[in-house]
């Protein structure tokens, strides 16, 4: 195992952990809001599964690139649920979101 971290990782982490904050951002917003879907309780889902995965790789562990296939899908599920929404803080999460897919199935192939 390499003490170093490659550029792939260090994107990866920074999607991560851009998609987290957006995500709270999001659920700081939409909390005790009516929502016709899943939105704010995706929020919550996504920034956990984000945390996780960016320390995951951090700390090399051998379960990174499962963890970033399930961040991925839990990221595309986000931006669908505040994608649908028109509000600004939640087209930013779902950008983030989409986002930090992109970037962790890139890590998990």
């Amino acid at each position: 195992m390499s003490d170093h971290l490659v550029q792939g990782d260090k994107d990866c982490i920074a999607a991560c952990n851009d998609c987290a904050a957006a995500c709270g951002h999001c659920f700081a917003h939409m909390a005790g809001k009516a929502s016709p879907n899943a939105c704010p309780a995706c929020c919550i889902e996504c920034a956990a599964i984000c945390r996780l995965c960016a320390d995951a790789i951090a700390r090399h562990s051998p379960f990174a690139k499962q963890l970033c296939k399930l961040c991925a899908d839990i990221c595309d599920w986000c931006a669908k649920e505040c994608g649908a929404h028109e509000m600004e803080h939640c087209k930013a999460c779902a950008d983030a979101c989409k986002r930090c897919a992109e970037a962790c199935r890139k890590m998990a192939a």
